[in-house]
């Protein structure tokens, strides 16, 4: 019997250009907000009613490499990934945030159009990989917490 399932499927729309940065190790990891609506037509007036709800999404790895390049404010995209909640002290207060993790086992998909031509080339990255001295096995599972990950 399964011990539990997180997993979360989002299509939604990039809120701001992805924040890209890279561990000491060099694995790259890249944070995005996704806006999805909801609508629906409410009984009582007839009116269409919409509500936005803002995720949190953290890419790690390749995919991550692939998200700072490729996504712009407004994309849409459709991702898999998994809940994840944070925890941390600032000013003497614990504070938490949950986001949805995207890895090696989650999926990222680009989806719409084809980008406009100013932006059909991918962006250079600003942030700049640090020299490895020594880089982990793709095939090892990063254990995220040990990333100390300040926003």
């Amino acid at each position: 019997m399964a011990r539990g399932i997180n997993k979360v499927i989002l299509i939604g729309n990039v809120g701001g250009d992805p924040e890209t940065r890279y561990m000491p190790n060099g694995n790259a990891v890249t944070n995005i907000t996704l806006a999805t609506t909801d609508s629906w037509k409410d009984k009582q007036t007839g009116q269409l009613q919409e509500r936005t709800e803002w995720s949190r999404i953290v890419f790690f790895g390749k995919v991550a490499e692939i998200a700072g390049e490729y996504l712009r404010k407004g994309s849409q995209c459709y991702i898999e990934g998994r809940l994840q909640t944070r925890e941390w002290e600032k000013d003497g207060v614990k504070r938490y945030t949950t986001e949805i993790v995207v890895d090696m086992n989650g999926t990222l998909q680009l989806l719409g159009g084809k980008p406009d031509s100013q932006q059909s080339q991918p962006r250079q990255q600003q942030a700049q990989r640090p020299q490895q001295t020594q880089r982990q096995a793709d095939n090892n599972m990063p254990d995220y917490d040990d990333y100390g990950i300040n926003y």
